[in-house]
């Protein structure tokens, strides 16, 4: 279980102190959970201090019971918390068999890769020794990453708007793959996210808006009221 305890993260602009994140207290444990709100809210951030990229300025995290507030990423991710970025990095270089036995933990046979590949919905003879560089395009590195995430197992695994920068017929099976790591996941998938279609399958949907916690609860209590006018970003924008 993750629970984060007055979390509050300041920066400086130009001298002047600007609160990103402002006494922010959750407790998850469910296995799909949506973060959602209006853009700057906080969302981001909040991720980045779960996963270890950014330290909070206040507040404790705890993960399973463990006190990881001043653990690395390095020591986080051994803990079983893995991030992936809006943008999936590109390695010149490296094979898609390679990262996703760098991310099992040692090395698999191709048939286990190719195995991973097919869960996220790509022929694994098209891809299995292609190169993880620009030859891609964004939605092949987005289920490429969640294979890699799929590989690993970890306990949390949190995804920073997966649907950015894809097309509508990635995004669709983005959403296929989803669905499919919801009924096997063995751990908890948290998710940023302003697509209904990917809040309406979370168990749990978070709104973080002004750097607080606006809504909480079961997707049944919370879309119907952001849906009601419209796209969840001009509802959240209109009601936050």
């Amino acid at each position: 279980m993750l629970e984060l305890k007055n979390i509050g993260f300041d920066v400086y602009e130009d001298g002047v102190k600007k609160s990103i994140l402002k006494d922010v207290n959750l407790k998850i444990d469910q296995r799909f959970v949506a973060l959602t709100g209006p853009n700057g809210g906080g969302k981001s951030t909040l991720a980045k201090i779960i996963a270890g990229i950014i330290t909070p300025t206040s507040g404790k995290i705890f993960f399973d019971g463990e006190d990881i507030t001043d653990l690395s990423i390095t020591e986080r991710a051994k803990r079983g918390i893995s991030f992936a970025f809006q943008q999936p990095v590109r390695f010149k270089g490296i094979t898609v068999k390679d990262l996703i036995s760098m991310a099992k933990g040692k090395s698999i046979s191709v048939s286990e890769a190719c195995a991973y590949l097919s869960e996220v919905g790509l022929c694994a003879k098209d891809y299995i020794n292609r190169e993880v560089n620009a030859s891609l395009s964004g939605g092949e590195l987005k289920r490429i990453e969640i294979a890699t995430v799929m590989a690993r197992s970890t306990k949390l695994s949190l995804f920073d708007e997966p649907e950015a920068g894809i097309d509508l017929w990635s995004f669709n099976n983005l959403i296929k793959v989803f669905e499919k790591m919801h009924e096997k996941i063995g751990g908890s998938i948290m998710i940023i996210s302003h697509q209904e279609r990917i809040l309406s399958i979370a168990d749990r949907v978070i709104v973080i808006a002004d750097g607080t916690v606006k809504k909480s609860g079961s997707k049944e209590e919370i879309l119907p009221e952001l849906l009601g006018g419209g796209s969840v970003c001009k509802t959240l924008e209109e009601k936050l």
